[in-house]
């Protein structure tokens, strides 16, 4: 007498399983390794902009220090002598 040997036949169900641990256990690296690239472009860009705000402070800086200097009563006073107009506090007049 020959043994009938049963198979046990997966579910499609059981199938549908088996194939999803399948491929998320292909594409998680996949997924990490996109996502940490990603993470350090976005650092590496960050940085970038921190230079760039850095560069663009030391200018505004360098801008306010230079008004600062032209905005002086002694450089106002330069300015008109060399236009040839005269400074009179008498003609000031103040409004309240």
């Amino acid at each position: 007498m020959k043994k009938k040997v049963k198979k046990n036949k997966l579910s499609p169900f059981e199938k549908f399983l088996y194939f999803i641990a399948i491929v998320l256990t292909i594409l998680s690296p996949l997924v990490i390794v996109f996502f940490k690239s990603t993470l350090s472009k976005m650092n590496y860009d960050a940085e970038k902009l921190k230079k760039q705000i850095a560069v663009q402070e030391k200018e505004n800086e360098s801008l306010q220090m230079k008004i600062n200097e032209l905005a002086s009563l002694e450089n106002i006073q330069k300015v008109i002598k060399d236009k040839g107009l005269e400074y009179n506090n008498d003609n000031i007049k103040n409004i309240d």
